[in-house]
């Protein structure tokens, strides 16, 4: 039997003694669980962290493969940055975490790695999480002049807006959000409004034995009336035509 050829993937045994020892008292906190290691480090040195977990013999975390943002509202600081690092030589990976708050920007990474500079954009584009230093911090994904922050929690989902061609106008405006309902399609026969048909546990307020509720009776279709077959005219017999006698006329 072909054994398939299986990626060499390094343990992440002592990457957390490693990223201790590397990186001090930027360490907050540590996790391990489902083959991931988190580190938790303090917002203010989140460049020297990253730097350090690339260029440390035995971490070597080359690559920023991701940024993230995620919003915990009832939290002091509600926002979390969390990075995504690759290794390249040990095919591991690791995640970074700092937290943040609406006024304190975020220390940017992109003098270690150029792409953070578009990984941050869509940060602060989606959360509002500002990023200091970043030759370009600007949206990048909603549109010019758009409200608020899309990703957060307490952003409406309608939107504050909306966007559409103006035939008078002949132009794209902008308006205040509303909520046609015309082509919208509603089904009246909702459990409160008393319907007829009954739904799997019905029976619990009847005290009937549970089971599969009970079908709605057909409607009484009226009897079909049979049409009369129209009579049938008697059918004429025709008349034998006389035989000839044998030997010719007489």
């Amino acid at each position: 039997m072909v054994a398939l050829h299986v990626p060499r993937t390094a343990s992440d045994e002592g990457v957390i003694d490693a990223a201790r020892k590397a990186l001090g008292e930027a360490l907050l906190d540590t996790k391990q669980a489902a083959g991931e290691v988190t580190l938790t480090v303090k917002r203010e040195e989140i460049a020297n962290v990253l730097r350090t977990l690339r260029d440390t013999p035995g971490l070597e975390y080359q690559q920023l493969m991701e940024m993230a943002g995620v919003d915990y509202p009832d939290r002091a600081e509600r926002f979390e940055v969390v990075y995504h690092l690759l290794s390249l030589t040990k095919n591991r990976r690791i995640r970074v975490k700092v937290s943040t708050d609406e006024a304190t920007p975020v220390p940017t990474v992109t003098t270690i790695w150029p792409v953070a500079g578009w990984l941050e954009r869509e940060v602060y584009d989606m959360y509002g999480v500002t990023f200091a230093g970043n030759p370009d911090l600007r949206r990048i994904l909603t549109d010019y002049g758009f409200e608020g922050y899309p990703q957060r929690k307490d952003f409406p989902l309608t939107g504050h807006v909306e966007l559409r061609y103006s035939e008078a106008e002949k132009r794209v405006v902008y308006e205040p959000v509303q909520l046609p309902q015309d082509f919208r399609s509603f089904d009246f026969l909702m459990p409160w409004e008393g319907p007829e048909y009954r739904l799997p546990g019905d029976e619990k307020a009847t005290g009937e034995e549970p089971g599969a509720p009970s079908p709605a009776p057909a409607p009484a279709t009226p009897p079909i009336e049979a049409k009369a077959k129209p009579a049938r005219k008697p059918v004429a017999k025709k008349k034998a035509a006389p035989k000839k006698p044998k030997g010719g006329a007489a």
